[in-house]
């Protein structure tokens, strides 16, 4: 999962301060993931590490609909790039349905039930929310390429 976090990084970094630091962010959740997954069936033992991880998880989810699906809708708008606007219709419902069962997952946790079985369940909800997010971005940052090249 971390490697395609680096190569999302590799390919989207400098197309927005805002999106670069989400990323960033994605890293820190992924290493806070792969830390506690080395010993998921002993999350009970790990409290301040799993709280520390949820921090970060609901954080991550947080920027990701207060800040970067706006600032993505907003290119696509901006550079009247109907297929973004299109795609995004398309892939905001799914990634909603993901975040509420991360949120639950956190919640869980808040309660003290978290378990190894939600947890390996999460790092399949987290590698599926990354490609389409993933996909958002690569969408905006071809709508940019195809507007630069248009005015060259």
């Amino acid at each position: 999962m971390l490697e395609s976090c680096q190569n999302a990084q590799e390919r989207w970094g400098g197309v927005h301060k805002l999106i670069d630091r989400w990323l960033l962010e994605r890293n820190e959740l992924i290493k806070a993931y792969d830390d506690l997954g080395a010993e998921p069936d002993a999350l009970s033992e790990t409290r301040k590490q799993l709280q520390e991880f949820c921090g970060t998880l609901v954080d991550y989810v947080s920027a990701g609909h207060f800040e970067i699906y706006e600032q993505l809708t907003g290119e696509a708008k901006a550079f009247n790039d109907q297929r973004g606007l299109e795609l995004a219709d398309t892939i905001y419902p799914r990634i909603d349905v993901i975040t509420e069962k991360l949120l639950a997952f956190n919640d869980l946790c808040d309660e003290g039930k978290c378990v190894a079985e939600k947890f390996k369940e999460l790092g399949g909800l987290l590698h599926e929310r990354f490609e389409l997010e993933d996909c958002l971005i690569e969408v905006l940052h071809n709508a940019h390429k195809a507007q630069d090249a248009v005015q060259a």
